[in-house]
């Protein structure tokens, strides 16, 4: 992105990847060209990150196993937040636990109460290569930490009680976006 710029106004809204496509479940490779590719997958991740109303977006929701992550999401003191790490590493997850509603732009619709740290650190890259170190607290910690599972091949799901996992699949598979066997 160019300094000036809006994220994503130049960007594509790509297709989403949903519960059950195998991309979501496996962990992602790291970044290695830094290049107009990268460019553009990040502006075209924010475009579909704002299409579909959510706060954060990794690159596999929306089919490239690769370690990358966009958000805009406001900590619990209204302070916006909007940027892009490329090959993050959480370094620091820590403070109160809070369970709070989480949901997820690949399991539209549905939200559990999740645990989280209220605080957490990321380090990472840019678009260009130079290192970035992002803080987060409350929601914006949140993110932070969700973007992050999903580049291990994480979900949200994962970490809730087994009686709302349980739930929130059997909502899954019932929802008007499931296919048979998504899990």
């Amino acid at each position: 992105m160019r300094h000036g710029t809006i994220a994503g106004a130049s960007g594509r809204v790509r297709p989403l990847t949903l519960l059950g496509d195998p991309v979501l479940r496996q962990p992602c490779a790291p970044v290695t060209e830094f290049d107009r590719s990268l460019a553009r997958l990040v502006e075209d991740m924010f475009a579909t990150m704002y299409a579909a109303q959510g706060v954060g977006l990794a690159a596999n929701q929306v089919g490239e196993a690769l370690r990358v992550f966009v958000y805009d999401c406001a900590d619990d003191d209204d302070v916006r937040h909007v940027g892009h790490v490329v090959n993050p590493r959480l370094v620091d997850a820590d403070g109160v636990v809070v369970r709070g509603p989480e949901g997820c732009l690949s399991l539209p619709g549905l939200e559990a109460g999740t645990p989280r740290f209220d605080h957490a650190r990321v380090e990472g890259q840019d678009v260009t290569g130079a290192a970035v170190v992002v803080h987060g607290t409350g929601w914006f910690a949140r993110c932070l930490q969700h973007e992050c599972d999903h580049l291990e091949g994480g979900l949200y799901v994962d970490r809730v009680s087994a009686r709302r996992r349980r739930r929130v699949l059997r909502r899954a598979a019932r929802a008007p976006w499931a296919r048979p066997g998504r899990a």
